[in-house]
């Protein structure tokens, strides 16, 4: 009688400890860092989900025991962290990042720097350029243009009662001709900085060939939401409209 009240308690545990792994919660965590502690990209790469942490550090995250959480930020050295039960018992997470040191190949030994940038040229061999400020007159210290900027403005305008320069540039469509260039350019620029700053994200948790990745970041740039999405600066919304478009290209190729 006895073994078989032991083979019961021995399945009962064995049940309640699969029914614990397969069981996903919200978990909280905090981390911590020698500076900067916020917009912290957290991700559980098993279970694809993705979250940044707030002002103090502090994030919640969907997690089961065994998924694996990766802590990620430029300035700091990747951390991954295995989901242990009693992490989920105490449902609480806590990490600390360690800073990433770029090492020069060189040092090379010469003036001191303070940061002060006109000092610092000053106190250095070369000669500072003049500039409107040293010659007393006004000048422009906004935005610089981009030279398709500069030619859409220079297309634009124009002087006298009813100036001929815009209408002219209208008519033989260069007006349009240099707005849809500087939108593939802000374009370009969009798509150069979303690759810098996700690719790595999106990647560790949806893999796709490195052959493919160029092709689906034009893919990407082809979404008319793709740039107003950009100019919002947002992180978390920028990663899941990539990790939608990533399944899309995947289906796209596979019917190729």
């Amino acid at each position: 009688m006895l073994p078989i009240k032991k083979a019961i308690i021995l399945i009962l545990c064995i049940s309640k400890f699969g029914f614990l792994c397969s069981q996903s919660t919200e978990i909280r965590g905090k981390v911590t860092a020698s500076s900067d502690i916020d917009r912290i990209h957290i991700i559980n790469k098993t279970a694809n989900r993705f979250t940044i942490t707030n002002d103090d550090g502090e994030f919640e995250i969907s997690a089961s025991i065994n998924d694996t959480i990766l802590i990620s930020a430029i300035q700091y050295k990747p951390l991954e962290i295995l989901v242990t039960p009693f992490m989920m018992q105490s449902k609480f997470i806590s990490a600390h990042l360690t800073d990433k040191i770029t090492e020069l190949d060189e040092v090379v030994i010469g003036k001191i720097l303070t940061g002060d940038l006109l000092s610092d040229i000053e106190n250095s061999d070369k000669k500072r350029d003049l500039n409107f400020y040293d010659l007393g007159i006004p000048g422009y210290t906004g935005k610089l243009k981009t030279q398709s900027e500069r030619r859409l403005h220079e297309a634009t305008t124009g002087s006298g009662l009813v100036p001929l320069n815009p209408i002219l540039n209208w008519l033989s469509g260069r007006t349009k001709e240099l707005k849809g260039q500087i939108a593939m350019e802000n374009i370009d620029n969009a798509m150069d900085k979303t690759k810098s700053n996700l690719s790595e994200l999106l990647f560790n948790t949806k893999v796709l060939e490195e052959s493919k990745r160029v092709e689906f970041f034009y893919f990407v740039s082809d979404d008319p939401n793709f740039l107003p999405l950009s100019k919002l600066n947002n992180d978390l919304k920028m990663l899941e409209f990539l990790q939608k478009k990533l399944e899309e290209f995947k289906m796209q190729i596979e019917d190729d």
